[in-house]
């Protein structure tokens, strides 16, 4: 069995998805739809841009799911449908990009939305209010242990259970802070703050979930073709209306990575294929599972290759 997966924030690169747009008219047709949905050209931006603009929240949601859902075509234009797949799942925006592969979000609506939640979760907490911080070496429990200790009455979550050597937290600064050092006391081999603009996944974000339930109100969601692992079940989805009300929960809510990935093995996944920007999920399924093998499709290389694979 096979899983699509697909990448969230920090696998951003510029030119990412150009050489496909190149090489494929159908991914080129991606970009074109995202860059019409928002009225400017982020494209530009993508392949010829800076990179603190690209790695803006508000840019980068969509730009990400833009260059996954051009690899997503260019293996369509191989003869790979999205059937190909038995599970499709997203690392936070990641599934949103999954949703739009599997047909229950059009592209444009996808790109709208990312656009908003973005935005909205930029705005949900000032600058320098938040934060977050990787935990290495710890578990998911003794990670949560940590935070639910240095929140002392502020916000202090785990936010990304990642793999099982890596929990991200988040929320107020100080209790971020405080968390690096209790988890160095238990034993972490590094904590360090994240260079993002805003604490992800966490209570903060109330704000941005309250946008987002607006905004999913006015979009149609199918039945997507392909089962959705969403993050914050750790199991498939079906139902739309389902899949609008876990949206809305993920802004707030931790992505269950660790445990979608060790559920997807548990229905028997043997293969899981990362779809766009960079290797980052595919790192960490090799250490969550390592029966499951990672293959990273970003580029006119990647998909000959997935291609050859399969049809051997």
């Amino acid at each position: 069995m096979r899983a699509f997966v697909f990448p969230g924030q920090g696998a951003q690169t510029i030119g990412m998805g150009k050489a496909l747009a190149e090489a494929y008219p159908a991914a080129q047709a991606i970009f074109d739809e995202v860059d019409d949905a928002l009225g400017e050209k982020l494209s530009a931006l993508i392949w010829e841009g800076d990179i603190e603009t690209l790695t803006l929240t508000a840019n980068a949601q969509p730009a990400l799911m833009a260059t996954s859902l051009a690899a997503m075509r260019a293996l369509e234009a191989e003869g790979v449908a999205i059937t190909a797949a038995d599970f499709v799942a997203g690392h936070s925006l990641g599934e949103y990009s999954a949703l739009a592969a599997a047909g229950a979000l059009s592209v444009a609506d996808t790109a709208r939305l990312l656009r908003i939640r973005g935005n909205a979760m930029q705005s949900a907490v000032p600058v320098g209010v938040g934060a977050m911080a990787a935990l290495l070496g710890l578990d998911f429990e003794t990670a949560k242990a940590v935070a639910d200790e240095a929140a002392q009455g502020q916000i202090c979550q785990a936010a990304n259970d990642n793999d099982p050597s890596q929990v991200v937290v988040s929320g107020h600064k100080e209790a971020v802070e405080r968390a690096l050092t209790i988890a160095k006391e238990k034993g972490a081999k590094r904590a360090l703050l994240l260079p993002v603009s805003a604490p992800f996944h966490c209570a903060l974000m109330q704000p941005a979930a309250d946008a987002m339930a607006e905004a999913l109100d006015d979009v149609t969601i199918n039945e997507p073709a392909v089962p959705v692992v969403a993050n914050v079940r750790a199991s498939a989805v079906t139902d739309p209306a389902l899949i609008r009300s876990l949206l809305v929960e993920q802004v707030t809510g931790s992505v269950r990575w660790r445990e979608s990935v060790l559920w997807m093995g548990e229905q028997g996944v043997t293969e899981a294929w990362e779809i766009g920007a960079g290797k980052a999920l595919s790192g960490m399924i090799k250490r969550i599972n390592k029966a499951i093998a990672p293959t990273a499709v970003g580029t006119p290389y990647d998909v000959a290759a997935a291609v050859a694979a399969l049809n051997n």
